[in-house]
């Protein structure tokens, strides 16, 4: 069940990092409709996600928000109530951190995407640098499982803005 799950789980990671192009592709080499004996599978609206602790929270130490920063960006993750581990450890309460930049929240029942704007700690790491274009910013974070699924409830922080001169 758990290969399942991690297969399935690269699948859709592959499929939203490709973007809508592939997507239109695999659409155009589907054939119009399905033949009669054969039966499409749906696909899944979400996957089974890891409990989160009860009071779990994460929050950005720095900066802070309305902060005016220079580049790189130091950035230090706050989380109370659970543990930060690397990705593909299944414990209970943990998970790993995922910044979100200049974006709104992802599907919380997918794998986070990996972007330029999902920004993933697979490591274990609780603080970085980034380099951002000068100009505002808005920043949140979002923990996810051992497979990068959000939590249920999903652990994310208020959104904060900076400015980088």
């Amino acid at each position: 069940m758990k290969l399942r799950l991690v297969l399935l789980s690269c699948a859709f990671s592959i499929l939203l990092a490709c973007g809508d192009k592939a997507v239109d592709e695999v659409q155009t080499m589907a054939p119009a409709e399905p033949a009669a004996s054969m039966e499409m599978p749906a696909a899944p609206a979400a996957l089974p996600k890891t409990a989160s602790a009860t009071g779990a929270r994460v929050f950005f130490i720095m900066p802070q928000d309305g902060a005016t920063v220079t580049n790189p960006v130091s950035i230090e993750f706050g989380i109370d109530g659970m543990d930060v581990v690397k990705a593909g450890t299944e414990q209970a309460n943990s998970g790993h951190h995922h910044l979100l930049i200049d974006t709104g929240l992802p599907n919380l029942g997918l794998p986070i995407p990996a972007d330029g704007q999902h920004v993933h700690f697979g490591d274990g790491s609780t603080a970085t640098e980034i380099t951002l274009q000068p100009g505002e910013h808005t920043l949140q974070m979002l923990l996810g499982d051992h497979l990068h699924i959000p939590h249920d409830p999903p652990l994310v922080s208020e959104v904060i803005t900076i400015t980088v001169k």
